[in-house]
């Protein structure tokens, strides 16, 4: 069977949706001002899809989703209400903004709070090309399950059974009204599909796998290709080893290393800057990379996995740079966190957008032959990191290397830094971009990090 993709509008009409939203939006608004209060702002997020996981030529799962969600913000000068509802008929909507109003009119004034300035908001929105419906069905998604597992466990025969092969594809409308005169939203979808697997020989069982997503699943991985780069993943890992403690450069495979910089993310997001609960507080400026080292931010890009015309607040959103040379250029703030911090908000209420880091020429073979003799880490474990003091601790596994080439894999090993050394003690970020993430980044070579494993 090959694989077949048509496109093909949704049985959910998001475009409708959307008019229809926009208008219950508008009303809603309307209702607020009407109950007293001075600022207003709602969203509407409604999301349907379905995932099948395949487990030895069986079905194991179905699940179908359809989630819908209105989520209203009042404001009774610096008083703030929330409230939400998954029930839109109309005395529902009516019971959720007079909780919303309670709420406002008891609650304790914050001088921070309130709509995002008019000025800073998105006036004609752009189409980023986010939605792109996959008219597949549960039982073609569970046929190209099956196909899927047989490709892989078909091509080596240390492959004994497979952790599940898992299709899912979603479509979601959003939409964002507040009493500033913003009025807007968009359609977006998003597809993917996993293959987990189990191999084994004399030393043992490992597990591994690979995934494609993609707002548009034209752009999805083949499945021979998926399956290949399974097997491949999975085979590699049989015999794997434990290494004495030492100290010792690492590598970060590009797929795991977006873990590092989501990290530094969080660490400069608006939330942990003003609670004090960051280790880059007081850092704009500073040098935390090498100079090699920058870090940009773009939400318009096509069919990107976190583009965005606007944010959850309706500003604008606007190519940036987040770390230019190794300094800090800026941070992640909403509205309030900026209001906070006595700045002004960049445009990431609700997040950051398309991470991309600036990549040396080195391919990962090349960054291998540079460290001679160290660790390249595949899989990371655990929630080891400390965000206040930026003290990093992981399980991990991966392969150790030599003589620069991979001599054998390992496990059971934990490695441990320090975020602040770790970040200074970039050595090259390789040309190995993973394209499957929002952060798109190479494999990041560290000077050096302690490797826990067997006591010398």
């Amino acid at each position: 069977m090959s694989m077949r993709i048509e496109q093909q509008q949704h049985p959910i009409d998001l475009v409708s949706k959307q008019a229809d939203y926009k208008v219950l939006l508008t009303d809603l608004l309307n209702m607020a001002k009407k109950q007293g209060a001075t600022q207003a702002e709602a969203s509407i997020s409604h999301d349907t899809g379905f995932s099948v996981t395949v487990r030895n030529k069986k079905v194991e799962t179905i699940e179908h989703n359809r989630n819908k969600n209105l989520g209203i913000n009042v404001y009774f000068g610096q008083k703030k209400g929330s409230a939400s509802t998954s029930d839109f008929s109309p005395r529902a909507i009516k019971s959720t903004l007079e909780a919303a109003c309670h709420i406002a009119r008891f609650t304790t004034e914050d001088p921070f709070s309130g709509l995002a300035e008019a000025h800073f908001l998105e006036k004609t929105p752009i189409d980023l090309d986010l939605c792109h419906p996959w008219s597949i069905d549960p039982q073609n998604a569970i046929l190209l399950g099956i196909e899927c597992e047989a490709n892989a466990l078909d091509r080596d025969n240390r492959l004994t059974s497979s952790e599940g092969i898992t299709l899912s594809t979603q479509e979601a409308v959003y939409v964002y009204a507040n009493s500033n005169g913003f009025l807007a939203g968009y359609p977006s979808s998003l597809h993917s599909i996993s293959c987990s697997l189990i191999a084994k020989d004399k030393m043992g069982m490992q597990r591994d796998g690979s995934y494609t997503i993609n707002r548009n699943p034209h752009q999805l991985q083949s499945i021979k290709e998926l399956a290949k780069e399974a097997v491949d993943n999975t085979v590699k890992r049989l015999s794997a080893k434990r290494i004495d403690t030492c100290q010792a450069p690492v590598i970060f495979h590009s797929e795991i290393a977006s873990h590092l910089i989501k990290t530094f993310l969080e660490a400069i997001s608006g939330g942990n800057l003003y609670r004090k609960a960051s280790f880059l507080v007081n850092h704009k400026g500073k040098f935390i990379f090498p100079k090699k080292v920058s870090i940009y931010e773009k939400p318009h890009l096509l069919s990107a996995l976190k583009s965005a015309p606007f944010d959850d607040e309706g500003v604008c959103t606007n190519d940036r740079i987040l770390v230019d040379k190794g300094a800090l250029c800026g941070y992640l703030l909403n509205s309030y966190s900026a209001r906070k911090l006595g700045l002004q908000t960049t445009g990431n209420a609700g997040g950051f957008h398309n991470i991309l880091l600036e990549t040396s020429l080195f391919k990962l073979n090349d960054l291998i032959k540079q460290m001679g003799k160290g660790l390249l880490v595949t899989e990371v474990m655990g929630q080891g990191i400390n965000i206040v003091t930026g003290d990093y601790s992981r399980g991990a596994a991966g392969f150790w290397v030599e003589n620069g080439e991979i001599q054998y894999p390992v496990e059971e090993i934990t490695i441990a830094g320090n975020l602040k050394d770790m970040y200074q003690n970039i050595i090259a970020i390789g040309n190995d971009i993973n394209r499957k993430s929002a952060i798109q980044t190479g494999s990041i070579f560290l000077e050096n990090m302690m490797i826990a494993g067997t006591t010398i």
